[in-house]
């Protein structure tokens, strides 16, 4: 698994106070090591947030980004089990997806064979900032 996933740090535009005990983390942005124009990243992006607000519950725009490259990619967390959630990531071509359960913070591949892989505390890899989108 690429080393990334394990450094990656999130962000909000906003302070979210109702996090569930239990989400997933979901892209729709090139998987690692492909390159997309930014369109293609906005449109893929689009219809991830379309399809997740058709299901309806909880969802929170959130942003993963690289601390040292300053790499950022627009996501959502959202409040789907996590073999859902790797089906989703899989249709919009990711690599992995993130799972937060009672704030751990875990990475799974979308692609067979899959396993959890801990990656720490998902709330000290969390900023919030108040800027807007």
């Amino acid at each position: 698994m690429d080393p990334v996933y394990f450094k990656t740090r999130f962000r909000t535009s906003r302070p979210v106070t109702d996090w569930p005990s239990e989400f997933v983390i979901l892209s729709a942005f090139a998987t690692t090591g492909e390159s997309w124009t930014p369109h293609q990243n906005e449109r893929a992006d689009d219809r991830l947030a379309s399809e997740l607000r058709m299901r309806g519950g909880w969802l929170v725009r959130i942003f993963g980004y690289s601390p040292t490259s300053g790499h950022t990619e627009a996501s959502w967390a959202v409040d789907l089990p996590l073999e859902e959630g790797c089906k989703i990531g899989q249709r919009f071509l990711q690599d992995a997806i993130y799972h937060v359960k009672n704030d751990e913070l875990s990475v799974m591949r979308c692609d067979e064979p899959r396993a959890l892989v801990r990656v720490g505390s998902f709330r000290t890899r969390l900023n919030h900032q108040d800027h807007s989108e």
